[in-house]
């Protein structure tokens, strides 16, 4: 019976969801080139308001700047300022929070004299303004201070774990408050190398496990070796894009289409500290084609770390961004390929900053400005407040949330979760049930029934006391009129 209301519930849910067709606008006034969407608990894609709208594309030409080539990769620092890596031309274009052009990294000074990057491939910024750089064509991390001269370079690591043939050719990097570096090289299968604020090599940390199919397996045990040389070698897969949280944690995404870990987020110890407690996985969309340029999982390249536990990543196949909550639940999706605004060639790159959402375009050649709705705002507001454990104020903004689309899961779970802390328990068991969360449920029911029992209990206690004691009292009393009769009948009195 059980399953009969919980296999209604998700049909009228998803019921609901295919009416919701009108989007929430709100801060950013723009037509929406894309269909925005979440999962239920079903797995299937719902449509939702547009969490965030493209307001702005920009160009190297349109700046003065010359054409961007092959650009690859995209920093905003605290102040709003927009770095972008344009890696074919060998520079660093800096831009203000207004999009308009800054400065422009393209020599730097090196012991008195002039030195040039080539074909870097990512850069991080340091909390003192300092550019750190992939230089991968001149196979080095180079960091470049705000005066334009060589603050320090990390090239050919030695190493025992490296070994004698290692190349160090630097791809992706991060840097944290102590200057320690953590760079996605290529060829390092084992994990994401590390190195101190002198350009020692540590270790690796983050070493993504090898996954593979259970039948290639067989099939490679039972091979002559002439077989098993021409196969494909069960191989651990490169990170592809790096970012650090304000504690430090560093968080990672590959390309293992194979792996249920897309997105890691790494200790100091180099453990996997992401919480995946939400209906499935961290890992793009859940439903897809198999067939066509376009087809397969989610090739997430790219991840943004954001305020109070949200982060988003960047699919390069489908042009999506994902966005999840600190406990690893979908909030909300947008973007797509295309050729109109504000869809996407060949992604590669993110950053947020605000409510703004900035995504690099390599096969455009540009920067996509996307700015966040009313439907988005409430939506992040509402994850904050649960983040800092206001449970109780964030139940507004859910409340919120639900206005635009009543079939948003999170909005009941959230509501759900502050009636909880409430003792309101039957009304959480009610909010849980809409939400698809049988966990939540089954804490709030557990909750109820021992509110119930102990509520009746005590006025079933005192009921049964006084019940006890009227037949007491009755039988001594009847006792008493039986003892006088019987003395009476005797004569004795």
């Amino acid at each position: 019976m059980r399953a009969i209301r919980w296999l209604t519930l998700g049909c009228l849910s998803a019921l609901t969801g295919a009416l919701l067709t009108v989007p929430a606008v709100g801060k950013a006034d723009a037509a929406v080139p894309y269909e925005s969407y979440t999962y239920n608990y079903w797995m299937d894609d719902v449509k939702s308001p547009a969490p965030y709208l493209p307001v702005k594309t920009v160009e190297g030409q349109s700046l003065g700047l010359g054409a961007f080539n092959e650009p690859k990769d995209l920093v905003v620092d605290a102040a709003g300022d927009v770095y972008v890596l344009d890696s074919g031309n060998s520079r660093i274009v800096v831009l203000d929070r207004d999009l308009q052009p800054k400065r422009t990294i393209d020599a730097f000074d090196n012991g008195g004299k002039q030195d040039r990057l080539n074909e870097p491939g990512g850069m991080a910024l340091a909390p003192d303004g300092t550019v750190y750089v992939a230089d991968t064509g001149n196979s080095r991390v180079v960091a470049i201070g705000a005066g334009g001269e060589l603050v320090r370079t990390i090239a050919n690591p030695k190493s025992d774990l490296l070994g004698d043939g290692f190349k160090f050719i630097p791809l992706k990097l991060a840097v944290d408050r102590s200057n320690r570096v953590f760079v996605i090289a290529q060829g390092a299968f084992e994990g994401i190398l590390q190195f101190d604020a002198d350009g020692t090599f540590m270790g690796y940390v983050g070493t993504n496990k090898v996954s593979f199919n259970a039948e290639d397996y067989l099939w490679k045990t039972l091979s002559t070796k002439t077989q098993r040389d021409k196969m494909i070698l069960f191989v651990p897969t490169e990170f592809s894009g790096i970012s650090l949280d304000q504690r430090g944690f560093v968080y990672a995404t590959n390309v293992d289409e194979n792996s249920e870990h897309l997105v890691k987020r790494l200790n100091p110890s180099g453990e996997d500290t992401l919480k995946r407690l939400g209906y499935f996985s961290v890992s793009g969309d859940l439903r897809y084609s198999n067939t066509g340029v376009n087809g397969g999982p989610s090739n997430l390249v790219d991840v943004a770390v954001r305020d109070k536990g949200i982060y988003s990543v960047l699919d390069s196949r489908r042009g999506r961004v994902f966005t999840y909550d600190r406990e690893g639940d979908l909030l909300y999706v947008f973007g797509q390929m295309g050729t109109q605004a504000g869809t996407f060639q060949q992604p590669v790159a993110l950053d947020a900053f605000q409510d703004r959402i900035y995504v690099l375009d390599s096969g455009k050649a540009r920067i996509h400005v996307f700015q966040e709705t009313l439907f988005g705002s409430l939506v992040d507001r509402a994850t904050g407040l649960h983040f800092d454990g206001k449970d109780q104020e964030a139940a507004a903004g859910w409340r919120q949330v639900l206005r635009l689309n009543s079939n948003y899961d999170l909005a009941y779970i959230g509501l759900g979760k502050a009636q909880l802390r409430n003792q309101q328990y039957k009304e959480a068991m009610h909010s849980f049930k809409l939400g698809m969360n049988r966990t939540y449920y089954s804490a709030a029911y557990k909750r109820y029934r021992k509110a119930f029992v102990r509520e009746h209990f005590e006025a079933g206690f005192a009921s049964l006391l006084a019940l006890l004691a009227a037949i007491v009292a009755y039988r001594l009393v009847r006792r008493r009129r039986m003892g006088k009769r019987g003395a009476h009948e005797t004569g004795f009195h």
